[in-house]
């Protein structure tokens, strides 16, 4: 496992020689999530749907650039203890058009929005939608819907 904390810091981008490999500096943040882009929800199913995904832990919904994403929090399987790539040479496609250029290796990149639980979702979709449809908790704890 990776001592992060023991870690000496890694170097800002400009104090890096021109031709360096940032990947040889880096957290690998690119290999620890998956992000596909979904619907930019428009009703309360849309938005019932996205309270699902949440729900099951792991998972976040951002929007960046005005485009909802989902991002999946799983590490790659063949990232490897000092973060190099373990299949590098076999990589998947998706890996290789992968460039530093616009990466996230500053950790200056935030979202638009980002939602980390189903209630953060309702919320959100209450002051879009109106109040119409929040969920309520029934007496057993469980989730119901108005």
């Amino acid at each position: 496992m990776l001592d992060i904390v023991n870690s000496p810091p890694k170097p800002s981008r400009e104090d890096l020689p021109k031709d360096a490999n940032l990947c040889e500096y880096c957290t690998a943040k690119c290999c620890q999530y998956i992000a596909l882009p979904i619907d930019t929800p428009k009703t309360w199913k849309d938005y019932d749907d996205l309270r699902w995904y949440l729900a099951h832990g792991d998972v976040s919904i951002f929007v960046d650039e005005g485009s909802w994403y989902i991002m999946m929090h799983k590490k790659c399987n063949h990232l490897l203890p000092d973060n190099r790539c373990g299949i590098y040479d076999d990589r998947p496609e998706i890996c290789r058009g992968y460039n530093t250029d616009n990466c996230e290796y500053d950790d200056e990149y935030t979202y638009e929005k980002i939602f980390e639980t189903d209630w953060q979702m309702w919320e959100y979709a209450e002051a879009v939608l109106g109040p119409d449809r929040m969920p309520r908790r029934s007496t057993a704890g469980a989730i119901r819907l108005a």
